[in-house]
C-alpha cells in the first residue's frame, strides 16, 4: 500500500474500528508508567510519533522477539485487529530458542501478515512497540540464563529499530518504542481483560532483570507496586525442574504440571524452606539440588514415582507462593478483580487454586499469557500513551483465516475427494458419534497456545480409550490429558470450577455422576481443563456440540490441538492437509468441506 498523499484522508483497515478518526485529544508521550521500584521509574522518551495526516487514528504494531515465541500484534484505534505467532508461519515450535544469539530474529512473517490483514503499510504505522527495554538490562557479565553473553542480547535489542526497518520496508526506525518486558505482560492482561480496573500480576522466567510484577491498572494507566529482581524466579525454578525431568525448558513446563497429578507433594516441607514469599510482595528462590529428590531423566526417559512426587511438590509450592502474593496484592490495591499474564499464568492448576482459595472475586488470564502476549501488551501500552482508549480483546480468534473459495482451491490442488454437506456441524457430529476422530479447521486461528475449536482434533469423550488413541496420533506422552469443550449453559452441571472458561486456562473438578460418562477427558486427579462455548460467540461450535448431544446424549467433545508432537498448531489449509495426510484421523472438516479418509482411494472433488 502506498502512503497517503499530504492532506488526504487515511484509509481505514478492513475492520470497522475507527470510532474517532478526527478526535482532537492531547497525546502524552508514548511510554508512561510509574512504579515503586527503580526498574520501572517513570520514563519520558521524547515526543510521540506524529500521525501522518495529523489525525488521531492510531496504528501501533507490537513486536515480541528477544526471548522465545516471537509474535506480532496490531492495535488500530484502540482495537486489537490481528495477532499471530511466528511459529505458525515458520512451522518451528516456539519460533526459536531463548538464547542471546537468537535475539536478533524478528517475527517478520507474522508482522507482515498483521499489516496486510488490516490494510496498513509500514509507512502508515504511528509506532512500533518492542516488548523489551535494553536500557533496563543488566550490565555485561555473567547472567543467570545467558552465561557471559547477556551483552549480546542487549546489543541486538538496542539495534532492533534497524532490524525492523530491514524487515518492514518503509518503516521509520524513529517510530520504534521500547516497552519493559513485564510492563508489556501486565498491560496485555489488564487492558485486554473485560475489567476497567483491576489488580494485575505477572510471573515468568525473566524479563530484563526481574521475574515478577504486581500492580494495579486503573484509568488506562499501569501502577507498578512490586517487582522481584533476578536471580529469584518462580518461572526459572519451574524451568529447571522441567529440564531435570527430561523435558525441554522454556517449552515443556505443561508436561511437569500434568506429571504432578500422578504424585504426592512429599518434598513440600523442604521446598518451603527454599522457596518462600517475602514481606513487601516479593519472594525468594534458593537453588535446589533436584537430584537429591529424584535422578535426572534423559529426553524421553521413563519417569518413576519419585519424579512424579517431585513434580507434585514443586507444583504445590508454586501454588502456595502465588496465593501469598495474591493476598498481598489484594490488601495493597483493594481491587476485587485480578488479571494474570506471564508464562506461569499458563499453569491452569495454579490458576484454579488461585480462583478457588485466593482473595479475588474474579480472575482473568491472558490467553496468550506467555511471551507472545507481550507483543499485544506492548502495542496496547504505546497506544495508550498516544491517547487511544484501548478496548478489551474481542476474543482469541485473531490469526489467519481463509475464504471458502481459498479453502476449496487447496482441496482441488491437492486432488482430494471431498464433499460439501448441507451443514458441516451435522456431518462432523455424525463422524464423531461413530467414534471417528475429526480434524477441525474453522475460521481464524487462535492467539495463544490453546486450541479453542478453530484448529482442533475432536473425538468422542465417552470412549476412555480415546485418550491413548489421541496421544498416539499426536505422538505425545501417555500421562498427558486431553481437554473437553462444553456448551456454557451445560458446563455447571458437569464441571465444578470458574465459569465461563473460554480459553482453557483453569482446571475443573468433574462431577461424580459425569466422570464415568466422559472418561476420555477426566485426568488421573479427577479434573479436566475445560473450554466453555457460548453460542453467541461461537455459533458453529455450539451447533456441533448440539448435534453431537442429539446423537449420543453427551454435551461434551474431546478437544486437543491440531498438530503432532514437536510441531506448532496447524495454521494454514496446507498445514491442515499435511497433518491429516500423516496422521490416522478419520475426517477433515476444512471450512464447509469434509474429507473422509475412507474416500481417499481415488477421485477428485466436485468440478
Amino acid at each position: 500500500m502506498l502512503p497517503s498523499p499530504p492532506g488526504a484522508p487515511r484509509p481505514g483497515p478492513k475492520y470497522a474500528c475507527n470510532l474517532h478518526p478526527t478526535a482532537k485529544v492531547e497525546r502524552p508521550p508514548a511510554c508512561h508508567y510509574r512504579g515503586a521500584t527503580p526498574e520501572f521509574e517513570e520514563r519520558r522518551e521524547g515526543p510521540p510519533p506524529e500521525a501522518l495526516d495529523g489525525s488521531f487514528y492510531m496504528r501501533v504494531l507490537g513486536i515480541n522477539a528477544v526471548f522465545h515465541d516471537p509474535a506480532a500484534a496490531l492495535v488500530v484505534d484502540g482495537e486489537t485487529v490481528a495477532a499471530a505467532e511466528e511459529e505458525r508461519f515458520s512451522r518451528r515450535k516456539h519460533g526459536k530458542r531463548p538464547v542471546p544469539f537468537s535475539a536478533w530474529e524478528l517475527p517478520e512473517r507474522a508482522a507482515a501478515w498483521c499489516l496486510r490483514e488490516a490494510g496498513v503499510s509500514a509507512e502508515e504505522l504511528d509506532a512500533v512497540a518492542y516488548a523489551y527495554d535494553p536500557a533496563l538490562a543488566p550490565a555485561p557479565g555473567p547472567d543467570i540464563t545467558a552465561g557471559g553473553w547477556e551483552g549480546l542480547r542487549t546489543l541486538y535489542a538496542r539495534r532492533a529499530p534497524l532490524f525492523l526497518r530491514a524487515a518492514l520496508p518503509g518503516l521509520d526506525p524513529e517510530r520504534v518504542r521500547f516497552v519493559a518486558h513485564h510492563v508489556a505482560h501486565a498491560v496485555s492482561a489488564a487492558a485486554a481483560s473485560p475489567y476497567g480496573s483491576c489488580a494485575v500480576m505477572v510471573l515468568d522466567g525473566r524479563g530484563e532483570r526481574a521475574s515478577y510484577l504486581a500492580g494495579r491498572d486503573r484509568g488506562g494507566r499501569l501502577e507498578v507496586l512490586a517487582t522481584q529482581p533476578l536471580p529469584h524466579s518462580l518461572g526459572l525454578m519451574y524451568e529447571g525442574l522441567t529440564e531435570h525431568l527430561g523435558f525441554a525448558r522454556s517449552s515443556d513446563e505443561y508436561k511437569v504440571m500434568a506429571l504432578a497429578s500422578y504424585g504426592e507433594p512429599v518434598f513440600l516441607e523442604e521446598l518451603r524452606r527454599a522457596v518462600r514469599a517475602t514481606p513487601g510482595g516479593g519472594f525468594e528462590t534458593a537453588p535446589v539440588d533436584w537430584a537429591r529428590y529424584a535422578p535426572p531423566l534423559r529426553r524421553g526417559g521413563g519417569w518413576t514415582r519419585e519424579h512424579a512426587d517431585l513434580a507434585a511438590s514443586v507444583q504445590r509450592r508454586l501454588e502456595e507462593v502465588i496465593l501469598d502474593l495474591a493476598y498481598w496484592l489484594r490488601e495493597r490495591t483493594g481491587e476485587r478483580r485480578l488479571a494474570l499474564a506471564g508464562g506461569v499464568a499458563l499453569n491452569c492448576v495454579a490458576n484454579s487454586r488461585l480462583w478457588g482459595q485466593g482473595p479475588f472475586d474474579e480472575v482473568w488470564v491472558q490467553p496468550a499469557a506467555g511471551d507472545a502476549g507481550t507483543a499485544l501488551g506492548a502495542a496496547m501500552h504505546v497506544a495508550r500513551g498516544l491517547g487511544d482508549e484501548v478496548r478489551p480483546m474481542p476474543g482469541a480468534a485473531l490469526g489467519r483465516g481463509w475464504t471458502e473459495g481459498e479453502l476449496e482451491g487447496h482441496l482441488r490442488r491437492a486432488r482430494l475427494p471431498y464433499e460439501r454437506p448441507p451443514d458441516i456441524a451435522e456431518a462432523a457430529a455424525e463422524v464423531l458419534a461413530g467414534d471417528g476422530v475429526v480434524a477441525w479447521f474453522q475460521g481464524r486461528s487462535e492467539w495463544g497456545p490453546r486450541a479453542l475449536g478453530h484448529r482442533s482434533l475432536l473425538a468422542h469423550p465417552g470412549r476412555g480409550a480415546n485418550l491413548e488413541r489421541l496421544n498416539d496420533i499426536k505422538g505425545r506422552e501417555q500421562f498427558r490429558p486431553v481437554a473437553p469443550m462444553v456448551l456454557l449453559e451445560r458446563a455447571g452441571e458437569i464441571f465444578d470450577g470458574p465459569l465461563p472458561s473460554p480459553y482453557m486456562l483453569f482446571t475443573h473438578r468433574v462431577r461424580k455422576d459425569w466422570a464415568q460418562r466422559i472418561p476420555a477427558v477426566v485426568h488421573v486427579d479427577g479434573t479436566a481443563r475445560i473450554q466453555t462455548v457460548a453460542p453467541d460467540e461461537e455459533p458453529l461450535l455450539a451447533r456441533l456440540l448440539g448435534a453431537f448431544e442429539r446423537r449420543t446424549g453427551l454435551p461434551v467433545l474431546v478437544n486437543t490441538s491440531l498438530n503432532t508432537a514437536g510441531r506448532p498448531m496447524v495454521d494454514s489449509p496446507r498445514d491442515a492437509l499435511e497433518c491429516f495426510g500423516s496422521a490416522p484421523v478419520d475426517a477433515l472438516a476444512l471450512g464447509p468441506f469434509l474429507v473422509r479418509r475412507a474416500s481417499l482411494a481415488g477421485g477428485r472433488g466436485p468440478a
